[in-house]
């Protein structure tokens, strides 16, 4: 049992949602207290009545706007939602009843055709409690199904990344013997040689190196749709993913990648972008 309590829970910081909720539930309480006028009210004569339906609706639109836009404002660590959970929403919920409940009862002391007592109090704490209850019902299995759901969706960007990486490009050569095959995540860079260009790719620890004739425009074609694969010079496409260090100096920007013994160059135009990308 103690370990429901213990469960996180999602404390909405969300200031247009709350002021949402705030509107919404003063609306709700002050129909609810002019439509069935529980509690006696409606033995009391009418001016009276009206005065104290309409101060008991502007009382709970007060309570809840101190307590869920101005207190987690001043206190953001206390209602972080990482550190929130079921047993402090009850008491956070228990306290802003009471901030209510307190402003009832010294709102009725200025009327005296109505008696704020213990059974009133009492009556008022049971029929808040059921949709208090049902709130954070609902909220806890919002939480769950939104998690469910990014966990899901953050899956299937998983699955779908690995599948990419697992993808073939063929590399097509005006000479058929120099075409090449290799799965788009092993490639490591490309860069141009006149009328070829140089795939560098891993093949288990070794590096691998191949001259295509074809030319840099039909690479970058062929490999746009790859997000991580971008061109960082006019004579060269890298794997952002094989990058093992960046480098500037007054001759610009360089990039490493291990087992290579030379520098990749980086274009001030792509520098930008590419540091976005990292």
């Amino acid at each position: 049992m103690l370990n429901l309590f213990n469960k996180p829970y999602p404390f909405n910081d969300n200031l247009k949602h709350n002021s949402k909720i705030i509107f919404f539930i003063s609306v709700g309480a002050l129909l609810f207290l002019l439509l069935l006028q529980p509690f006696k009210i409606n033995e009391m004569p009418n001016p009276e009545k009206y005065y104290l339906i309409i101060g008991f609706g502007v009382i709970t639109f007060v309570a809840l706007s101190i307590n869920l836009l101005f207190i987690p404002s001043l206190f953001p660590k206390t209602f972080s939602s990482s550190k929130w959970n079921i047993k402090k929403e009850i008491f956070w919920n228990l306290w802003i009843l009471f901030t209510i409940l307190t402003g009832y009862f010294f709102y009725c002391k200025t009327l005296a055709d109505f008696i704020f007592d213990f059974d009133m109090v009492i009556k008022l704490i049971l029929t808040a409690i059921i949709p208090i209850t049902g709130l954070i019902i609902i909220n806890q299995n919002r939480m769950l199904r939104s998690h469910l759901k990014v966990a899901d969706e953050i899956n299937k960007k998983l699955k779908d990344n690995k599948t990419r990486q697992e993808e073939i490009i063929y590399f097509n050569s005006d000479y058929q013997k120099d075409s090449l095959a290799i799965k788009v995540g092993l490639l490591l860079f490309i860069r141009s040689a006149n009328n070829y260009i140089e795939v560098f790719w891993k093949e288990s620890d070794s590096i691998k190196n191949q001259m295509v004739r074809t030319s840099m425009a039909y690479a970058e074609e062929l490999l746009k749709e790859h997000k991580f694969i971008v061109k960082c010079h006019r004579s060269y496409i890298v794997n952002i993913n094989y990058i093992d260090r960046f480098e500037g100096n007054s001759q610009g920007y360089k990039l490493y990648f291990e087992n290579i013994d030379f520098p990749i160059p980086v274009s001030k135009n792509f520098a930008g972008e590419l540091q976005e990308l990292i």
